[in-house]
């Protein structure tokens, strides 16, 4: 039987991805919620104009037939509803990130446990970008050996006047760590095969947007694990000239080589996305991505149907969200 899934909150642009995906591995969008008007609702109704607004959230949450709630609301809101959704007995695909805080991350881990579903967190900086999936390959193959280090870097472009008032309210989003740096904590944990990591620096500051002093425009944190070491940075800087919302980056060294991911711009180089290069001990070349795919998708659809972990394991979106917060509370001088 087709997989049925339905959005409660469509506050981020990020559920178009999410949605979309969702129905290219095969599932059926069957209606979305969202509390009160949102900027993002004329784009969904463009790109999905079938699919029905659901104005009761508890239709949703009530609905048998439905087995996947995507969830893009108010990042503070996220947790909250992904556990009714689960108590409900649906899965759960959040936009990252997907709580804010410890608190929340725990009620998520004991619904997990109580219930038995599935609460994913949508990294789309891996899991929607093919030149990830080629460099998970090649590092799977031996290309540059053992991987010992990632470096991370997330720019953004700000967009101020589209954006709403809660990306100006930290307790809102989180932390600048806490949401954009997951992506970066993700792809850590994954490349160097770690199931555990600490934290070693964090800082977050305001630099160029007093008028919004509650919005951290920048960030950065360094993390360790017993693999392999990582840095990561992330801003709200990128500059109106280039072509798209930033030049987001990702060099995985290892023993024998290193890949560098140009993912969504390759300044000076070639026109497009997914920009891969890999350098080892008789190869030095840029790789095509074009067939790579997207796994997640399709993973994840099998994991609902048959309650594996193919997608990816219960225990890393746990941890992502756990470092993501720690490194947010090391920044902002509070205990973790």
């Amino acid at each position: 039987m087709t997989l049925k899934f339905a959005a409660l909150g469509i506050e981020h642009r990020h559920i178009y991805g999410m949605a979309q995906n969702m129905i290219d591995a095969g599932a059926d969008f069957v209606g979305w919620w969202n509390d009160g008007p949102t900027g993002v609702e004329a784009g969904l109704r463009k790109r999905f104009p079938d699919v029905p607004q659901i104005t009761n959230r508890q239709d949703i949450i009530d609905d048998p037939e439905i087995d996947l709630i995507l969830i893009a609301d108010v990042p503070s809101n996220r947790a909250q509803l992904a556990i009714e959704a689960m108590e409900a007995g649906k899965d759960v695909m959040a936009d990252k990130p997907g709580c804010t805080t410890l608190e929340q991350l725990q009620k998520i881990r004991s619904c997990v446990a109580k219930t038995g579903r599935i609460w994913t967190v949508d990294f789309s900086e891996r899991f929607e970008v093919a030149s990830v999936t080629r460099a998970a390959e090649l590092v799977a193959d031996g290309a540059i050996g053992r991987v010992i280090q990632t470096v991370g870097l997330g720019p953004h472009r700000l967009n101020k006047e589209t954006r709403p008032e809660w990306f100006f309210d930290k307790d809102a989003y989180g932390g600048i760590l806490t949401d954009i740096a997951s992506h970066q904590i993700d792809q850590f944990l994954f490349f160097t095969g770690s199931t555990d990591a600490e934290i070693t620096m964090a800082n977050a500051a305001n630099y160029a947007n007093p008028e919004t002093p509650g919005l951290q425009d920048f960030g950065e944190l360094s993390i360790k694990s017993d693999k392999g070491h990582g840095y990561v940075r992330v801003d709200w800087y990128t500059p109106d000239a280039l072509p798209n919302w930033g030049d987001g980056r990702l060099t995985i060294l290892g023993t024998e080589g290193y890949i560098e991911l140009r993912k969504y711009v390759d300044l000076g180089g070639k026109d497009g996305i997914d920009h891969l290069f890999l350098v080892n001990g008789t190869r030095c070349e840029r790789i095509d991505c074009s067939d790579a795919g997207l796994p997640y998708f399709k993973r994840l659809v099998h994991d609902i149907k048959n309650r594996t972990e193919t997608a990816v394991p219960q225990a890393h979106t746990f941890k992502v969200m756990e470092l993501g917060i720690n490194a947010q509370n090391l920044a902002d001088g509070k205990s973790t």
